[in-house]
């Protein structure tokens, strides 16, 4: 690995930091400023008098200045204490963990059937022009404009009501009925990015099809499926590459839709209702992660492509 990438490297880690700070305190700004008080919550559904309200942010230390209190959630993050959430009185992190891994296996699936059709019909699109890729077209223009929401409803109605083939509600016990709970929530999701991946997809592996350096491999004779893999494809990854890591991050972000439609109760549902509460640390957590992992994978992302293709914000000159 050159200076150059180390460079660009620590550059990244430093813009990581940086945006994780800023981040945190629009995140803690942005809570405390929403309609609502959270003594409410604390109360516990019951009217509270002054003295109990008095009582109540005194134990939360809501009576102190906004900055004390961010100091204190960031000192609190930072040495893994997460809080105690309003509403629940159990622990952020014990409320979190459970609902994590459905969420995570639910973008895994998702992510999987967004590469397998998303890259595939875009190189499909890219190398069989004609039919083949005013197909893929159309129904990638369709993938674009339906919601997910409504590809929920489609797909419940089609093939939970009238069909019968998949579940449509709950997680389901154990790997293999979790997949097969999860196969509608993971189509509805993948939808749309399957056909903005393909898009994509086809744009950078046409671009690379007609490039010089591809014009001289097939001059030199060299044979069509190692001029796709060395010099198209391996080419095109970085493209595909720094998409990757906003549809990931943003899958957690969107998973809560497809989970409040098949009542999955991840933590996307975890935090829609969190909001509603006023559950500030619940909300401060989960809001502080996503924005963790949506920074982490494309920093993630943009290592991989300086490893593989350290010159690839310069042309490629070789063949």
């Amino acid at each position: 690995m050159g200076a150059r990438t180390v460079r660009r490297l620590l550059s990244k880690i430093g813009a990581l930091l940086l945006t994780l700070f800023l981040s945190s305190v629009v995140i803690f700004s942005a809570v405390l400023l929403t309609p609502g008080d959270p003594v409410v919550a604390l109360a516990g559904g019951v009217r509270p008098t002054p003295e109990m309200i008095d009582a109540i942010r005194e134990q939360y230390q809501l009576d102190q200045p906004v900055w004390v209190q961010y100091l204190s959630w960031v000192g609190s993050v930072l040495t893994g204490d997460l809080g105690t959430s309003f509403v629940y009185k159990t622990e952020v992190i014990d409320l979190i963990a459970p609902r994590f891994g459905i969420t995570f296996l639910l973008v895994i699936y998702t992510l999987v059937l967004i590469v397998v059709f998303g890259v595939g019909s875009g190189i499909l699109a890219a190398v069989r022009r004609g039919r083949v890729e005013q197909a893929v077209l159309v129904g990638t223009s369709l993938g674009v404009a339906m919601p997910t929401f409504v590809v929920a409803i489609v797909l419940i109605w089609i093939f939970g009501r009238v069909l019968g083939w998949f579940p449509v509600y709950g997680p389901g016990e154990g790997l293999l009925d979790n997949l097969y709970h999860l196969t509608l929530p993971a189509v509805s999701l993948a939808v749309l990015y399957i056909a903005y991946i393909s898009r994509i997809t086809r744009g950078a592996v046409v671009a690379q099809l007609s490039s010089e350096h591809v014009e001289t491999a097939r001059v030199r004779g060299i044979p069509p499926s190692r001029i796709f893999r060395r010099h198209v494809f391996l080419n095109a990854s970085p493209q595909l590459l720094s998409v990757a890591g906003t549809t990931i991050a943003s899958l957690f972000a969107v998973a809560a839709i497809a989970e409040h439609a098949f009542g999955l109760g991840g933590i996307g549902v975890l935090l829609t209702e969190a909001a509603a509460r006023k559950d500030l640390p619940v909300v401060q957590t989960l809001s502080l992660m996503l924005v963790a992992l949506f920074v982490v994978l494309n920093a993630m992302v943009d290592v991989v492509i300086a490893i593989i293709d350290p010159d690839s914000a310069r042309p490629r000159r070789d063949a």
